[in-house]
């Protein structure tokens, strides 16, 4: 999908809450297994939201198929982000931003 995979890693929820993790104004979960899970406490109270997506490494079948799961996600991805650039950030409060965000997810599907 042409994104350097060197770069690219899973982190924990831990290296985000320690001292020196840089500011974040969003959390959004994106696998499905973290709907459930209680999430840390995040410094600054960025806005979270979950915008649940099947686990593409889960998938199994033929090779297509395994590749065809990992562009839906990406391109689920790719929508919902874009509608989250286009919102007027600085005009909402935290929860119309939390609505929103929720109203992506729910748009996209």
């Amino acid at each position: 999908m042409g994104y350097p995979l060197e770069l690219l890693r899973s982190k924990t929820w831990d290296e985000f809450g320690r001292h020196d993790a840089p500011h974040m104004d969003f959390i959004i979960t994106v696998c499905d297994s973290a709907a459930g899970e209680e999430c840390p406490y995040w410094p600054g109270h960025p806005t979270t939201a979950h915008w649940g997506f099947i686990d593409p490494a889960a998938v199994t079948g033929s090779e297509q198929e395994m590749w065809d799961a990992f562009r839906k996600v990406e391109m689920g991805l790719r929508n919902r982000i874009e509608l989250l650039l286009d919102l007027p950030i600085d005009k909402l409060d935290h929860l119309q931003i939390k609505d929103e965000l929720h109203s992506i997810h729910q748009q996209c599907n």
